[in-house]
């Protein structure tokens, strides 16, 4: 059972993952990379996990089976993608370009490329089920599942206005839904009705 505690923690990490998306991007455009922005994006998928199981928390009763199913491939996405994120952005951030280069030409470029496939499935399918449950707000839920992907296709792609904006968008939708989440934490969560 989520408690409002435990709805307003999910809510709290998902306002700092939408802010750790777009932020960041915005700073980039005037700075460069830089290591704290590097670090705040590479967190930002972790922050995101504990808001996606209690968005799913309160849509649960309205999903059914696809629901279910995107919800867990949503997961996935997010702990595969987040380790990829986390590797690329702090652990991979200080290597030479032409030594990250090199690595990301062999076999690890093609593991991050799976990773940001998972999650950008998974980022679909759960947006998707978020707009037919039509628990969350419709705005953020179809951010969700077309800025989102769109992110990690993105994700290798040089810093551009197009690439901000992306993270921006992706970012703020993921901020919305917390933000919701956040205010909607008092009113209870629907029960699953139980199996026939």
């Amino acid at each position: 059972m989520y408690t409002k505690a435990l709805l307003r923690s999910s809510a709290a990490l998902g306002l700092l993952s939408g802010a750790f998306m777009a932020l960041p991007a915005v700073v980039e455009l005037v700075t460069g990379e830089t290591a704290l922005t590097s670090l705040l994006l590479g967190l930002s998928p972790a922050l995101a996990v504990p808001l996606a199981a209690a968005l799913h928390a309160r849509q649960i009763h309205a999903v059914g089976a696809f629901g279910t199913v995107a919800h867990l491939v949503n997961l996935l996405g997010l702990g595969l993608f987040g380790g990829a994120a986390y590797s690329l952005n702090i652990a991979l951030f200080h290597l030479d370009a032409a030594v990250l280069g090199e690595l990301m030409g062999g076999p690890a470029g093609l593991v991050v490329l799976a990773c940001g496939l998972v999650f950008a499935l998974g980022s679909v399918l759960f947006g998707v089920s978020m707009v037919r449950a039509r628990v969350h707000p419709r705005v953020p839920a179809w951010g969700h599942a077309v800025a989102l992907p769109a992110l990690a296709v993105a994700a290798p792609l040089p810093d551009s206005p197009l690439t901000i904006a992306v993270h921006v968008l992706a970012g703020a939708s993921v901020a919305w839904l917390a933000a919701v989440l956040w205010a909607r934490a008092e009113a209870p969560v629907p029960a699953v009705p139980a199996a026939a």
